[in-house]
């Protein structure tokens, strides 16, 4: 039997670390299938079946869900109840990609929102912002309306929302009710036109420690920072939003579409082996009777059009 000094870190064998690492995959999966679950309202009365159900469910070791409860109850979905069980801590709000919506219209069937007016007023605007804001061939932006607004769901902070708004529509609508109503119906009414599109980003920040405090969360929380450039259906940009939201809150969903391009470009690797530096025009062509597009699998027979036989796949 070997010995080791006292204090001396001893390897870990390579078959425990293996073991480990079977069970944080195995915990990892079950809570990304079980986060899902948790989200769409699988479980009405908030509480999860036991620790060996759900382990017999996913097949996996009761230790595995162990550990993917740990895993939800870090990110606050869930929580451990003594003499009850583990059960669903909060709920998280849908909010989808496929529209152009203010937050009251997306989240109108989940409960009431309400805006507290932190700030607003105009003011001269960071060049950035001026530079965004301003019309193609417009005149250079001097001035903007900036609103900073707190944003409830059902009593419960949301959002924290820092917007500019181009001055001919913005000014007005400081003497309107910014508590109760969504920017963008506000300027759709000002404007005379509804909104067009928005150029959107969205990524994780950590919660710098004054919209930790405004937001009710801790410091360094996870937050979903969205920044949106929206433009009026003439093409005019008139307002540009800094959003900062509960990572805990909210869900973005959408639908997205594959949909094979017209002419797609060889990539560098298929120009080397293949020699050819313009694919052809792809055939798009119809079914008879057949409105739709037939796919003809157009980067795969580009190439293959000079490959030899043998490598594309063709019997000499």
């Amino acid at each position: 039997m070997s010995s080791t000094s006292p204090g001396r870190a001893t390897a870990v064998p390579e078959v425990f670390a293996d073991t480990r690492r079977r069970r944080a995959d195995s915990a990892r999966q079950v809570a990304d299938v079980l986060r899902r679950q948790v989200l769409q309202g699988a479980f009405p009365d908030g509480l999860l079946p036991s620790e060996a159900s759900m382990a017999e469910a996913f097949g996996a070791s009761r230790n595995a869900i162990r550990d993917a409860f740990g895993i939800l109850r870090a990110e606050g979905l869930l929580v451990r109840v003594q003499g009850v069980g583990t059960m669903v801590a909060a709920r998280k709000y849908p909010h989808g990609l496929n529209r152009l919506l203010g937050l009251a219209e997306t989240l109108r069937e989940h409960g009431e929102v309400v805006n507290e007016v932190r700030a607003a007023g105009t003011i001269v605007p960071p060049p950035a912002v001026a530079a965004r804001l301003r019309a193609p061939g417009g005149p250079p932006v001097m001035t903007v309306v900036c609103v900073e607004r707190l944003r409830r769901l059902n009593g419960w902070p949301f959002s924290l929302d820092l917007t500019y708004l181009v001055p001919d529509i913005g000014a007005p609508l400081l003497g309107e009710d910014l508590a109760h109503n969504d920017i963008f119906a506000l300027i759709e009414a000002q404007a005379g036109q509804d909104l067009g599109a928005a150029s959107l980003t969205v990524e994780a920040v950590s919660a710098d420690p004054r919209s930790a405090a405004v937001l009710e969360a801790p410091p360094g929380a996870a937050l979903l920072m969205v920044e949106r450039l929206t433009r009026l259906a003439d093409g005019r940009p008139v307002d540009l939003e800094y959003i900062r939201v509960r990572g805990d809150r909210v869900v973005l969903h959408g639908e997205l579409r594959r949909e094979a391009p017209d002419d797609l470009p060889l990539s560098a690797t298929e120009r080397d082996r293949t020699g050819v530096h313009h694919a052809p025009h792809p055939d798009q062509s119809r079914r008879p009777g057949d409105d739709r597009r037939v796919p003809v699998c157009r980067r795969l027979h580009a190439v293959r059009r000079h490959l030899p036989p043998r490598l594309a796949g063709h019997q000499p």
